[in-house]
Formats: C-alpha cells, sequence, structure tokens
C-alpha cells in the first residue's frame, strides 16, 4: 500500500510541474498527423521561445495518402507531384497559456505562417502529461494565396483548411 501512495504522489507531482509554455528559451518538438480535403499525410513542428508569451518556428507537412482524383494515373501512388505533397512554413505564436490561467500544462496559441503556399494564420493548442510529453493540435487556414485565380485540385492541398494533431515534446 506504500508503495502505492508513493508511486501515485510521484506521478501526481509529476503531472502538477507539467509546463506546457515557459516562455524564454523553451523548445517544444511535435509530430502528428496533417488532416485535409483529399489528403492526409505527417506534421512536423518545432517552435522556439523568445519571450514570455511569444515563440518562433519551423512546421513542414508531407501528404503521403492524397485523393485518386488528385493523381497522374490512380493506380501509381509515385506519380503525384512532390511540391503539391509538401509545404514548409515560418512560424510565430502569441503563447497564451499564462494569460488565460486555467492550467500550466495547457497553452493556447494563435499565430501567423509564412510558408511555400501561402501566408496563412493558425490556432493551436497543447497539454502535457508531464514535463517532457503532451498533446497538440492546430487548426490552419490560408489567409493570402500566392497564386491569383481558381487553384487547381493538387494546388489547392496545403491552401485550405488543415487539422494537425499528435504529440508534442519539451526539448
Amino acid at each position: 500500500m506504500q508503495k502505492l501512495i508513493l508511486a501515485l504522489a510521484i506521478i501526481s507531482s509529476t503531472l502538477i510541474n507539467a509546463q506546457a509554455f515557459s516562455g524564454r528559451n523553451d523548445n517544444k518538438f511535435q509530430v502528428g498527423a496533417n488532416i485535409q480535403e483529399n489528403g492526409s499525410g505527417i506534421n512536423l513542428s518545432y517552435d522556439y521561445g523568445l519571450g514570455e508569451n511569444i515563440s518562433i518556428g519551423i512546421s513542414s507537412s508531407y501528404l503521403l495518402n492524397i485523393n485518386d482524383d488528385l493523381r497522374d494515373n490512380p493506380l501509381d501512388d509515385s506519380n503525384a507531384e512532390f511540391d503539391n505533397r509538401i509545404d514548409l512554413r515560418f512560424r510565430f505564436n502569441a503563447n497564451l497559456g499564462n494569460v488565460i490561467n486555467v492550467s500550466n500544462n495547457l497553452d493556447v496559441y494563435p499565430g501567423l505562417s509564412l510558408g511555400l503556399k501561402n501566408f496563412g494564420g493558425h490556432l493551436g493548442a497543447r497539454y502535457f502529461f508531464t514535463s517532457g510529453f503532451g498533446v497538440y493540435t492546430e487548426l490552419n487556414v490560408p489567409l493570402a494565396k500566392y497564386k491569383s485565380g481558381s487553384l487547381t485540385a493538387p494546388e489547392e492541398l496545403h491552401n485550405q483548411f488543415t487539422l494537425n494533431i499528435g504529440a508534442s515534446f519539451n526539448l
């Protein structure tokens, strides 16, 4: 019984000390799924804290699976164009976890991003279970597309509403 109580106390203290964003010099790495219309893939991002509520970073998504209609040959996935499947973004976040003050484990961060496909905005949230591991989700929308006029279906990839969801790590 004493071992069980000790184990619960250690786990509880670990959860209490988890902090979603600690400010200056904070390092976060995230890996997860990127979900959008006509495709799904992987998302990687890194954020670095510049101040109490400001971070900058880089994010990249690569679509592993796209709708058959977007391929040259629906039977051959390798014919899909690489430049339509990948996006790379520089991002700026306003980390509001300590402003909304719900929990030290939660960070909500709206932000802007400048990528290969567009200038966009995002709204994300991280929740840390321990000091090193948590989960995240982000909603991304394009604010200004680089190509004017109507986009082809493959050009719409990464130029539409996207959802990222996955794991977040403190470095």
